[in-house]
């Protein structure tokens, strides 16, 4: 269970946040291995980063199709756009003695009508790479954003109560249940301890689509998942108090 080191300092580098993820998961198996719901939580989320290492990696020859598709249909309607305003403008040069003078307003209002419906369709063309490519990330972000709510469920049933001093057990149960009352406070410290750290994991997956676009919207999701993770942190910092409390009431006086 050797533990990852950091190569790069420019930029946050998903290889090294899958490399953290696994070491976590390495250190469930050994520390806490009757927590099949946690070590498959770290699965899950290893499983959403190894898409972002995926996509960084086929990104640029995607964007690159995207690109010369936009460009090729772009010249298609330029090249539409004028053959049509070419053709309009004979047919009325060839009929212009024949117009009155408020005749011309429709076939003006139809040039204007082609020209605009014309650049709102360039512009769509233009930053078409850009919105795939912020769909895609805006959908991933989402699943990590579900991926923070579930992980903070696994500690949620966590009730740091059962340990501390003067509260009533009730029954033992069995071998087979998973609960505060057969947890040690060692065990249950690591429980939300581990499940702190697959929050900021769950953030820095978070950050990877920062590191893939700039789009407002992009920023502004990573953000939210940022503060929604680091409030859930915080929870669970101030249940490891209380078991810090509780441990201290437990151990032997001199």
């Amino acid at each position: 269970m050797a533990q990852p080191r950091l190569t790069s300092y420019d930029r946050l580098d998903g290889t090294e946040v899958r490399a953290v993820l696994t070491y976590l998961g390495e250190r469930i198996d050994t520390y806490l291995p009757r927590h099949p719901g946690l070590r498959t939580a770290v699965d899950e989320c290893g499983t959403l980063v190894d898409g972002l290492l995926d996509r960084r990696r086929h990104a640029p020859a995607q964007r690159a199709a995207l690109v010369w598709t936009s460009r090729v249909l772009i010249v298609v309607v330029l090249a539409v756009v004028l053959v049509a305003t070419a053709f309009a403008v004979r047919d009325a040069i060839a009929n212009a003695s024949s117009f009155e003078s408020f005749e011309w307003l429709p076939l003006v209002e139809s040039l204007i009508n082609d020209l605009v419906f014309a650049g709102i369709g360039i512009w769509f063309l233009l930053s078409l790479a850009d919105r795939v490519v912020r769909n895609d990330l805006i959908r991933r972000l989402h699943r990590l954003r579900s991926m923070a709510h579930i992980i903070d469920m696994h500690q949620m049933s966590k009730d740091p109560a059962a340990l501390l001093p003067d509260s009533v057990m009730g029954a033992v149960a069995g071998d087979d249940v998973i609960s505060p009352r057969t947890m040690s406070v060692r065990d249950y410290a690591l429980y939300l301890e581990y499940c702190s750290e697959l929050l900021s994991l769950t953030s820095k997956a978070a950050a990877l689509c920062a590191e893939e676009s700039t789009d407002a919207l992009v920023l502004d999701t990573v953000s939210e998942i940022e503060n929604l993770t680091t409030g859930m942190s915080r929870k669970i910092w101030q249940k490891i108090s209380l078991l810090q409390t509780a441990d201290r009431s437990h151990a032997p006086r001199a």
